[in-house]
Order: structure tokens, then sequence, then C-alpha cells
């Protein structure tokens, strides 16, 4: 049996460093929201053997966490034979847009469909050991995130009104240097959740932080022209997603969003555009 996995990308929309935990992590608060630029996943059950290949042959190692998931569900004695992956990589890395998370996690799912039998909170365990934003993955719904990543709550209702362009400029961040950059916050911070349900670019302008922005930009100028480029080509709201180095920004027209695209000219980029609804 093969079957196919979509592996979406999220942008955050707002991202708070709260304070740094005493394992070593941080808590934070963001929204997290699916986009219409994915991965591909071919999965093959029964195997004989473990055997894994992707469009980019750098990326084909043991520490890919498409492996890693499925060794976690070995571990736990619950699949015991072999699995035929085939990754079809469109999403850049180290970029901030989850690729690999949203990867793993589409393993998971796929597991399951080829009869892995394992309750939502299992998925939900394994997601939280591969990483932060796995478990967010394992559902293709916008969601509040909070801890450090793990404790969702998801926002089905929410309805994305916009044009949004995605774009990386090649510029690859490691996540763990990008908190060392950034002083954690609890205090004093506005209502995320309000903020970002008023979808309202002109209130998020002045009030909506992500917090690893300022000193993300102040590091990598061309990131920085980057985007106060895509403002001056007509974007209503402009922000790093996650801590980046990928950028997205919304716009009001189809039109507008293609031709602030056209207009950057960059190898990897995306429109995502408006969504009623969310779902596998």
């Amino acid at each position: 049996m093969i079957i196919e996995e979509r592996a979406p990308a999220k942008i955050n929309v707002g991202l708070h460093v709260l304070r740094r935990r005493p394992d070593g992590y941080h808590d934070i608060d963001t929204v997290l929201v699916p986009v219409a630029w994915e991965d591909r996943l071919l999965l093959e059950a029964p195997a004989e053997e473990v055997h894994f290949t992707c469009t980019d042959p750098g990326l084909e190692g043991a520490h890919n966490l498409c492996l890693r998931a499925l060794e976690l569900v070995q571990r736990a004695g619950r699949w015991s034979g072999g699995l035929r992956i085939r990754l079809e990589k469109h999403l850049p890395y180290g970029a901030g847009l989850g690729g690999g998370s949203s990867d793993a996690a589409a393993v998971l799912r796929g597991l399951r469909r080829l009869g892995l039998e394992a309750a939502e909170e299992e998925l939900q365990d394994w997601a939280a050991q591969l990483g932060s934003d796995v478990p967010f993955f394992l559902k293709h719904l916008p969601a509040r995130a909070r801890g450090r990543g793990e404790i969702l709550e998801y926002w089905p209702d929410l309805i994305w009104p916009f044009w949004t362009v995605i774009v990386f400029p090649g510029i690859r961040i490691s996540t763990a240097e990008a908190y060392r950059w950034v002083q954690p916050r609890a205090e004093g911070r506005a209502d995320l959740g309000f903020l970002v349900r008023s979808l309202d670019p002109e209130r998020w302008r002045r009030q909506l932080q992500n917090d690893f922005e300022p000193v993300v930009l102040a590091r990598f100028l061309e990131l920085r022209d980057l985007h106060h480029r895509l403002y001056a080509l007509g974007a209503r709201y402009v922000s790093l997603s996650g801590s980046g180095s990928a950028l997205w920004a919304v716009f009001e027209t189809e039109g507008e969003a293609r031709s602030a695209l056209d207009a950057l000219g960059l190898r990897q980029g995306m429109i995502s555009p408006p969504r009623f609804r969310w779902g596998p």
C-alpha cells in the first residue's frame, strides 16, 4: 500500500519569548497558521526494510526527522516491519517554516493510516519528543501554542482573509543561536490571542510582535532590506516567521501579492491564498 501525506509549512503570527526554563527550553506564546507551501511524502508498507530517499540527497542521513519519527515508534514496540519513505522536499530548511517538523508529523500520521494502532495522546507524545513544533503539524489547523510550543489550543474557526506571500532569502538561521539573542520577557505583554483574532494589519503593525524580529533584522541587513521592500511593494503587514529567515507578508488582492513576489525575483517563495477551512 502506498499513501501520500502533505507536510505544509507554518507561519508564526506573533511570537513572545516569555522565560527561559530550567530544562534549557523557553516558554513561548505564539499563533501558528499552516500555509499552502508544502513537502510531499510517499509512504509504502509492508516493506522488508527501512528505506528513505529525498529529492535533496543532503537530507538523507539518519538525523532526518522522518527516520527519527519511525525509530521512536519502533522503539516503543509499535511498528516491527520496514517502511519505504520518499520525501519530495519543497520547503527550505533553516527558514523558520517548520518543514522538518511537518515532515516528521506526516510520517506519524501516515503510519497510522498504514495500520499503526495508536491513540491521539500517543502520537502527541511521540511528536513532542521529536521537536517543539511537531505536535502542531499532526493537524492542519491554526493553533495558539504555549509552553515550549507543544501546548496547543486549536482554532478551527479562524478565517484567514489575506493573500500571503512567504519568501526565503537563502539565509539559514540557527534557532538555538537566535534564542541566545533574545531577552525573554513575561510581563507587560499584549494579549496575543486578541491581537491575532482581530485580523487587523494596522493594529498588528502597532502592537503585534515577534521577539526574534528586531534582533535578527539587526544582524542580517539583507533580511532587513527585504522586510522594508515588502512594505514598499504594498504589503499591509510583514513579519519574520519563527526565528527566520523566512518572511511573510499579507496583501489585499491576489494581483498585489503576485506583483510583489515577481518584483522580488527570489528563487524560493510562495503565495498562500485566503483559506476559509483547514484540514488534512
